[in-house]
């Protein structure tokens, strides 16, 4: 009964002054939107909409290998996941062997400056499916497009020439035994000769690529691709 004669009462003031009537609606529309705030801040989740930091390293199987992968050297976006794959394609700064940084933004102001020398050695992980082995290939198959000569490079590193019209002209194979190299090389041209380097772990292929003018350097590059297999793989036995 109360409110029933507070209501009358304030519809007669209403009556007599228009301006009650304003605030009124002005006091009744306040409390609405704090209700609704309240509402609101009651019912908001909160958790919060940033993506989850991804792991460091991804364990990756291919051709049946385990290996584990650090998530950042990972070059395609959609090879960023664990389980099985065809193939990973990796990189890595050397001669730290560490996930590169993410590329600098290119713009009109930069893109004049001088060009950083190439400093990363990629790899790529694929299954063989039971082709031909990489180190038959150098055994078997690679001679016979070879010149016969080997000429000496460096203190325990030769080079064998390809001939010219076989399907490896204007290549050269570089071999050591301590450490272990084999690595197939395009020459110097138009653009900086690169390597190619194959080795086998049980059901996946490891192609190293780096560039030619690294070979200064054999022993380290060997080296590298060594401990990066180990640190992929484990210790090959």
């Amino acid at each position: 009964m109360t409110l029933l004669s507070t209501a009358q009462h304030i519809a007669r003031d209403t009556r007599k002054d228009p301006r009650s009537h304003m605030l009124l609606i002005v006091v009744a529309a306040t409390i609405t939107a704090g209700a609704i705030g309240l509402v609101a801040y009651l019912l908001w989740p909160t958790w919060g909409n940033g993506a989850a930091n991804a792991p460091s390293r991804l364990p990756v199987s291919v051709g049946g290998t385990l290996f584990n992968v650090p998530t950042s050297a990972i070059r395609r976006k959609i090879q960023r996941h664990s389980g099985p794959q065809e193939r990973v394609d990796l990189n890595f700064t050397f001669p730290s062997l560490e996930a590169p940084e993410l590329p600098r933004h290119m713009s009109a102001d930069t893109v004049e400056e001088k060009v950083q020398p190439i400093d990363r050695i990629f790899l790529s992980i694929s299954a063989h499916h039971d082709t031909l082995a990489p180190d038959v290939r150098v055994r078997t198959i690679y001679p016979r497009y070879m010149e016969q000569a080997a000429t000496p490079v460096d203190d325990g590193l030769a080079m064998r020439a390809f001939r010219d019209g076989s399907p490896y002209a204007n290549e050269d194979l570089f071999t050591a035994s301590a450490p272990g190299l084999n690595a197939r090389c395009t020459r110097d041209g138009v653009t900086p000769g690169m390597c190619l380097s194959e080795r086998r772990v049980d059901g996946a292929d490891l192609t190293f690529r780096f560039p030619r003018s690294w070979l200064l350097q054999w022993r380290d590059v060997a080296n590298a691709m060594n401990r990066l297999t180990a640190q992929l793989h484990g210790p090959q036995k």
